[in-house]
This record gives structure tokens, sequence and C-alpha cells, in this order.
């Protein structure tokens, strides 16, 4: 998996690549995650367009990860969701937890201004 990180009106933007599986991609998406919340970057905007697959384990850790900044008092939102993934979400029936948008700034435009 490809992990690129930009920032745009304070909200810190993930994009991912290729695969958020058990092979690798889930930890580097954690560790990612984790870096954020360690610095309190906490309105987060997960950035799903190249994202070709995600399995159990992958699911599994953006529900850990959306859970975690929660805790903290921020938000994890979703943008780009592949037909396929929002799928997966709906058949874990996860899809009612997460925002997910399809249009960048309105994903932005959603998080509280103490976010930004």
């Amino acid at each position: 998996m490809k992990l690129d990180l930009r920032e745009k009106e304070e909200i810190s933007i993930l994009e991912l690549a290729g695969e958020l599986t058990s092979s690798g991609g889930d930890q580097m998406f954690r560790e990612a995650i984790d870096t954020l919340a360690g610095s309190g970057r906490l309105a987060i905007l997960v950035d799903l367009t190249r994202l070709q697959f995600m399995d159990s384990a992958g699911i599994g850790e953006l529900v850990a990860s959306f859970r975690m900044v929660e805790k903290f008092g921020g938000k994890l939102k979703i943008l780009n969701a592949p037909s396929r993934i929002r799928k997966s979400l709906a058949l874990a029936k996860l899809l009612p937890i997460f925002e997910i948008y399809d249009d960048e700034q309105e994903a932005i435009s959603s998080f509280p201004a103490s976010s930004k």
C-alpha cells in the first residue's frame, strides 16, 4: 500500500493507494493515524480514491482508527470510497458509522470549525 499525507484547511488528508490488507497496509495505516493523533491532528479525511482492495484486517483497522480518533475528540471521515469498498462496509453493517463524501471540499467543510 502507498500512503500520502497532505493538509488542507487544517484537515489531515490521508490518501491511500493499493490494498489495505493484513499483509502490511493495515500496519502502515495504523502508524499514520497514531502519528496524527499523537501530534493532536484529529481532523482526518481518509481518501480512498486509489484504494483497490480492503480485506477484513483493513476494515478492522479503519474501524479501530475511527474509534480511537473519536475517543480523543476528533473526527475521521472517508472521501471517495469506491463502490466495492462501500459494499464491503455495507455487508459488515459499518456503513452507517462513517461519514462518506464524494466531494473533497464538501468533506472539508463538514468538519467543525474548532477542528480546522
